[in-house]
């Protein structure tokens, strides 16, 4: 009873403490986002405090979307071979149905933007987010790479 108990303490201090970490990590990726997107828009601070509510909602609601979609990738790829026709016609429906939803989504949000930021600011807002993808990309392609210099060298 004693080992049990050491073992669920030791567990939920590592669960906790993993947390504590991931929401660190996340803590800073808002942070270098918001001073990527905030760099690269040239956000008055008016303007900043009306798009970035607007913006945190519509990327809540497309990563809904998305991991709904990872949902019904993983669904089928475990169970293609047991799946019915009329099961994978669904599966397709709703695949389709999501990409009008993320569509729809990206058009509200496009309304609503347009109240905010000038056109130029809007475009440099679509730049902004592939340029944020691709950097965050390569900055963990080149920590790849130092880990795996790292590991060669021990």
């Amino acid at each position: 009873m004693k080992r049990n108990i050491i073992v669920f303490t030791i567990l939920t201090t590592f669960c906790a403490m993993n947390i504590s970490a991931q929401n660190a990590n996340r803590q800073r990726l808002d942070a270098y986002k918001i001073a990527f997107f905030t760099k690269r828009l040239n956000l008055t601070s008016l303007e900043a405090e009306k798009f970035w509510p607007v913006y945190n909602e519509f990327q809540d609601n497309k990563t809904k979307i998305q991991l709904e979609r990872q949902e019904l990738n993983r669904n089928f790829n475990q169970n293609e071979l047991n799946m019915s026709e009329r099961e994978m016609t669904e599966a397709g429906d709703r695949f389709v149905g999501l990409e009008v939803r993320e569509a729809a989504l990206a058009q509200e949000f496009h309304t609503k933007i347009k109240t905010i930021l000038s056109p130029v600011k809007i475009l440099r807002l679509y730049q902004a987010e592939n340029q944020y993808r691709l950097q965050l990309l390569k900055e963990l392609q080149e920590r790849r790479e130092v880990r795996t210099n790292q590991n060669i060298r021990q």
